[in-house]
């Protein structure tokens, strides 16, 4: 990595990430930045906008909750135990969105293999099947292999954990509620959020899953610049304009988790000196 230096990270970042966005500027703010007008005049945006900060966060919140959890039991087990766990958690992560969405369809939907065994049990396929068609199950979807990648992420944090102060707490008394609250909450709070927020930005720009699961039903940025950019969108100013709008609110969210990150890392060295 020394005889490279970091030139291999600037320059993916220039393909992937300043070329696009050099392309998208010059078209969103042509004709002075009509495109932008347009589109915070459409009826549609504000509701695709909130939509999709409710669906992010919503994404996010279980996703952090339940993946901390298993995190922790990560960090609990034996080595070999901990290697087929971390080797299972990984799986999902391999496949696309699209293919979750369909494995979930397959499972839950009207005639989904799940569905048919409840309505043996004399539920209602209809009822029982279209859950997975709305908004409730887009989240679990979402949640399917976000839910890994915040395991995998903060496994470390929770191995690498130092608990001599919540046993020192113990010691002098504290409750184990009490203990753990006052030590090991205030030490992985920031990296249990930062990892919250990436995972919250990742449930906002993606559209697979919701398209394969809810089509054009739910109204969402990713799937409003969708049919922008399909074959009957023709505003391309507009798409480009959305396109940047997406990128900056997923940017601040997961700006909202770098930023305290780095504070809880500057207290850490403060205290150090």
């Amino acid at each position: 990595m020394r005889r490279f230096g970091a030139w291999p990270a600037w320059l993916f970042m220039a393909l992937f990430f300043a070329a696009p966005l050099a392309a998208l500027l010059p078209e969103a703010f042509a004709d002075g930045g009509s495109a932008f007008a347009r589109l915070f005049g459409q009826p549609l945006f504000l509701g695709a906008l909130r939509n999709t900060l409710l669906l992010g966060v919503a994404a996010g919140t279980v996703s952090a909750a339940v993946g901390t959890c298993i995190a922790i039991e990560l960090a609990r087990q034996p080595a070999h135990r901990r290697q087929w766990m971390m080797t299972l958690l990984g799986l999902p992560l391999a496949f696309s969105g699209l293919v979750i969405a369909y494995g979930f369809i397959l499972a839950f939907g009207r005639a989904g293999f799940v569905t048919q065994l409840l309505a043996g049990l004399g539920a209602d396929p209809a009822v029982v099947g279209s859950w997975i068609y709305s908004v409730t199950g887009l989240g679990l979807a979402y949640a399917y292999y976000l839910i890994p990648r915040v395991a995998l992420s903060l496994y470390p944090v929770f191995a690498n954990l130092d608990l001599r102060p919540a046993l020192a707490a113990r010691t002098l008394g504290a409750s184990r509620a009490r203990a753990f609250w006052d030590t090991v909450v205030p030490e992985v709070a920031p990296s249990v959020l930062a990892s919250a927020c990436v995972v919250a930005a990742l449930a906002m720009g993606t559209y697979g899953t919701a398209l394969a699961l809810v089509g054009t039903q739910l109204n969402i940025l990713p799937l409003m610049l969708l049919s922008q950019v399909s074959d009957g969108g023709s505003d391309f100013p507009l798409a480009a304009a959305l396109s940047l709008v997406l990128m900056v609110v997923c940017v601040i969210v997961m700006g909202v988790g770098d930023v305290v990150t780095r504070k809880r890392e500057r207290r850490a060295v403060g205290a150090g000196h």
